[in-house]
């Protein structure tokens, strides 16, 4: 018994730490792309020099999972990008809140994707969510309004790239998949840096809080993080994993009230709205467990 708490309390460690990322968009002062080329440089190194120690082998099995590893990356760039960026144009509050909503599109991309049977209360609980954050946004600005479209498709982005993983870890190594993905994803945001002549000494131009915020969130946050989870899956359980993963807007809300001061900023229909939003996402995580103990077919973990 002592053994299952010590794994839940390291669970909810790195699910804090997760938390913790929406935080950093505010913390590290550089642009958001600029954000995410260092964590993905630091993260995709990190991992690479501890897979290389393990002898790992990163071989895939076909030219065909390599080239849908690689768009996955793709995806997994174009949400970090997106996140960060509405982020800092808003709150990170509000970042993570419409980050929560990744579920809604997880409901209507798996029986696209996985051939997955529909299910009527996924789409219920997708018209909660939307009027939800309708009330959320009933006194936000202009720039608010811009951050929750960004935000919203960076949800959109992050159910893709799950849902994509969930199909490819069928028949490729995770670790292999991360690896390769994060390359991906550093030589997308490099394009997009190039493109828009942001590849110059501003990417070097950061303060040593910066620095260090930018290791914290490449080696602990995405390469540690990730090495644990795996671990942590295989000693818990993928559901057990997926359900305790929705506290993470809770996380993020209360570090943003205590470090960033966001309450200052934020009204009462906002912490309503965020608190029916993670209501629903939760209740979709326990219908799911129910579902799954009756062995239906259609139990998705998230």
């Amino acid at each position: 018994m002592f053994e299952k708490l010590k794994y839940h309390f390291l669970l909810h460690c790195i699910i804090f730490i997760w938390g913790f990322t929406g935080i950093l968009g505010k913390l590290i002062h550089l642009e958001s792309v600029y954000i995410v080329w260092w964590r993905v440089l630091i993260a995709v190194t990190g991992l690479f020099i501890y897979l290389r120690l393990k002898k790992w082998d990163f071989s895939v099995p076909s030219k065909k999972h390599l080239a849908a590893i690689l768009l996955v990356g793709c995806i997994v760039g174009a949400h970090w990008m997106t996140f960060y960026y509405s982020i800092q144009i808003s709150t990170a509050s509000l970042g993570i809140l419409c980050l929560s909503t990744t579920t809604l599109h997880v409901t209507w991309l798996e029986p696209l994707l996985m051939k997955r049977k529909f299910l009527p209360i996924e789409f219920v609980f997708g018209l909660i969510i939307i009027f939800a954050l309708i009330y959320v946004s009933g006194d936000f600005s202009s720039d608010d309004y811009l951050a929750m479209s960004i935000g919203l498709l960076s949800a959109f982005f992050a159910a893709l790239f799950a849902v994509a993983n969930a199909r490819l870890v069928e028949s490729v190594p995770s670790a292999t998949i991360t690896n390769l993905e994060m390359l991906s994803a550093f030589a997308v945001v490099s394009v997009v840096m190039y493109a828009q002549d942001l590849m110059d000494e501003r990417l070097f131009q950061m303060t040593w809080s910066d620095f260090w915020w930018l290791l914290f969130l490449g080696l602990v946050c995405t390469s540690f993080a990730f090495l644990v989870v795996v671990d942590l899956v295989k000693r818990l359980g993928a559901f057990t994993v997926s359900l305790s993963i929705n506290l993470e807007p809770i996380y993020t809300i209360l570090l943003a009230i205590a470090i960033l001061n966001e309450n200052e900023l934020l009204s009462n229909r906002f912490y309503i709205g965020a608190a029916v939003i993670v209501g629903v996402v939760a209740l979709n995580a326990v219908i799911k467990y129910r579902m799954k103990a009756k062995n239906t077919d259609v139990f998705i973990e998230n």
